[in-house]
């Protein structure tokens, strides 16, 4: 149905893609694996028409024959969420912030068929509770803003399949979602292919993904395809060494760090309470109160690599607001070096100074006007900007494997796993002392995802950094972390030192999560 012959991308004279060929057959998933920066987005991009100004593409995309390189923008239009729908890799860059998630997924069939708002409406509310966000829970009336990060994926997906198109490219689909909702959207997606016959184009750094959902698998690197084939056959017998150095880094565990014991935590959670007013259902019906988190305590020493895991919604991105100072509590306390965060989520700079962030939305979190070098030098405002801010900008660019020229370049001149990068650099520019890593590595290839997590280990070696590591790869955590805390419904069900509870789970919940953790087969990765 699409076959892509010698496609070649080009950006100002600087080739990006080389004599890609590739066919994407009906009823078949395809997975396109690769570090970031190696061309997959572009492929992407290049296959929707969707390539940026300046870049020249050359060879064909060709859609049941159509050539779709030399196609005019108003017949793109009409094949775009009709025959190719896309599911972009950061959902809130990708919805619109002034439009309600039940609009933007019924708009797709109200441009293409003409439906009317009732109907269209009717089939996003369909659309919805596939992807994992029934009512009255989540009404078509909410915001994405009003979403945690994998529920904003999840109306990325439902947007995208609204149309059930002949071909789906889905770029990073599960990044953020938990491992329980990404078993579910990779066996809604695996259906949706054997039911309407459609292909699909899985865009990953997870290999487990690849191997549990794809039939066949495409390797690339710096814009050229260097392995392609059948999966299972592919993965037992890796021919080129960039393969088997991408199944090398997947199983990368860091070496591990004893933790320093200290009488006084560097973070200590009391009783905490963070509750939302939710709309009322009827017009005059009374406001539902929604407990998000609800009398969780625990605390981390200097030094310690603490995991928070749970499902999408239980809670983990509010805690973690209410942490950094960001929301105010209803109840309970938490303190930082044993002084007390403010009722109002106030810290004074000094005390902030101490505590660093990465966020979950890389480029949500970056001012788009600004130049690298500036971005990373703002946690300076806390400390005060030293002289030589140039060099340690450098520095924190070399540490987290990007060339310091990138410099003075701006945030959108990078890939998605590159901007998490850049994130990483700049909550460690000030060695803070303790470091909250909201899915810190959830965009990143498994190749740049173990030099991180390497980095992140001599820094705790180093520096004596502690960690919390919120994430919802359950292997990461397992490798990096001394304890972990399993989150459900706004408290914590199970914690305790990382290899007990995940090796021997006690609570239905932890086990759930286990479950629904991908692997790859034993016996598939023998080099």
């Amino acid at each position: 149905m699409i076959a892509l012959e010698n496609l070649s991308v080009a950006i100002r004279g600087t080739p990006i893609l080389r004599n890609v060929d590739l066919t994407l057959a009906p009823g078949q998933i395809t997975g396109l694996v690769g570090e970031s920066g190696s061309g997959k987005s572009m492929t992407a991009l290049a296959i929707m028409g969707l390539l940026p100004r300046g870049a020249v593409a050359g060879g064909a995309v060709r859609l049941d024959g159509q050539n779709l390189l030399t196609t005019p923008e108003s017949a793109l239009c009409r094949i775009r969420g009709n025959r190719i729908g896309m599911i972009f890799q950061e959902p809130m860059t990708a919805l619109n912030p002034l439009m309600t998630i039940g609009d933007q997924v019924a708009e797709v069939l109200r441009i293409h068929h003409r439906m009317s708002r009732e109907a269209a409406r009717a089939r996003a509310r369909d659309r919805l509770d596939r992807v994992g966000l029934p009512g009255p829970r989540f009404p078509l009336t909410l915001y994405p803003h009003e979403l945690s990060g994998g529920q904003r994926q999840r109306v990325a997906i439902a947007l995208a399949i609204a149309e059930a198109p002949d071909l789906l490219i889905a770029d990073e689909p599960t990044t953020a979602l938990d491992v329980t909702t990404q078993a579910q959207i990779l066996d809604l997606l695996r259906d949706l292919v054997r039911e309407a016959g459609m292909s699909l184009l899985l865009i990953t750094h997870d290999l487990a993904v690849v191997a549990g959902i794809a039939d066949q698998v495409a390797v690339m690197r710096e814009g050229e395809l260097v392995e392609n084939g059948e999966t299972e056959a592919l993965f037992r017998n890796q021919q080129h060494p960039y393969t088997r150095a991408l199944f090398a880094a997947s199983r990368h565990v860091p070496a591990r760090v004893t933790a320093q014991a200290d009488d006084t935590p560097i973070l200590s959670v009391r009783d905490a309470v963070r509750e939302y007013v939710l709309a009322r259902r009827t017009t005059f019906g009374p406001h539902e109160v929604l407990r998000a988190v609800d009398g969780v305590s625990f605390d981390i020493q200097d030094g310690e690599s603490v995991g928070l895991v749970g499902e999408s919604g239980c809670g983990k991105s509010t805690l973690t607001r209410a942490i950094l100072g960001l929301d105010p509590l209803q109840g309970g306390e938490i303190r930082l070096d044993g002084e007390a965060v403010g009722p109002g989520g106030a810290m004074p700079a000094a005390l902030r100074a101490k505590v660093q962030v990465v966020f979950q939305d890389p480029f949500g979190s970056f001012d788009p006007r600004w130049r690298v070098d500036r971005l990373l030098a703002e946690p300076f405002h806390l400390t005060g900007r030293p002289r030589n801010w140039r060099e340690r900008v450098a520095e924190a660019l070399s540490e987290v494997g990007i060339d310091p020229s990138a410099a003075r370049r701006h945030i959108h001149e990078f890939s998605g796993g590159q901007r998490q990068r850049l994130a990483i650099a700049r909550a460690l520019i000030i060695r803070p002392r303790l470091i909250v890593l909201d899915e810190a590595v959830s965009a990143l290839d498994v190749q740049v995802r173990a030099q991180v997590l390497d980095l992140l280990a001599d820094l705790r070696r180093s520096h004596g950094m502690a960690y919390l590591f919120i994430s919802h790869d359950l292997g990461v955590v397992r490798g990096v972390t001394d304890r972990v805390l399993v989150m459900d419904r706004g408290g914590i069900v199970e914690q305790g030192p990382t290899e007990r509870v995940m090796g021997q789970p006690a609570h239905a919940t932890t086990r759930r999560l286990m479950a629904a953790m991908p692997e790859i087969p034993a016996d598939w990765s023998v080099v």
